[in-house]
């Protein structure tokens, strides 16, 4: 085979190749374009996650629990200065309706660090795992470049 033959053949593959099979695209390059399928390229940024996770337990969670502390005692005062009429049913009704929503978002802001953290975990541990399966992987030029 002559070297413009080579040539000619590397240079029909290059073309050939699908912006999807560059793998070494997926920080917005060249190939991090959707294919004819719609599939985009997956980029994950863990030290991001892990910023945003410590946020939600640091900020986000601390202060929504003061703040919907906030309004137990003025409720219950209310609802004390209130008994016997129909203002204080409604008052204490409301304050365990408060209370319930307060706690369904305390549980979605856990929910979401802990699905951050684990997201971590899980997108490291299968590149790291598809990085030894590729390097794991024998050909005939294993060897040859030393």
């Amino acid at each position: 085979m002559a070297w413009d033959e080579w040539e000619q053949l590397k240079g029909e593959a290059a073309e050939r190749q699908s912006a999807q099979m560059r793998l070494n695209e997926a920080d917005g390059g060249a190939g991090a374009h959707s294919g004819a399928g719609g599939a985009g390229v997956l980029g994950s940024v863990p030290a991001k996650k892990k910023k945003a996770a410590n946020t939600i337990e640091t900020v986000l969670e601390p202060g929504t629990r003061k703040a919907a502390d906030v309004a137990d005692e003025p409720t219950t005062s209310a609802v004390r200065a209130f008994t016997g009429w129909d203002t204080a049913v409604g008052l204490k009704k409301s304050h365990e309706k408060w209370d319930d929503q307060v706690k369904r978002l305390m549980g979605r802001l856990s929910s979401h660090k802990v699905g951050l953290r684990s997201a971590v975990t899980t997108l490291t541990g299968t590149d790291a795992t598809a990085g030894l399966t590729v390097h794991s992987v024998k050909s005939g030029l294993s060897g040859l470049d030393r």
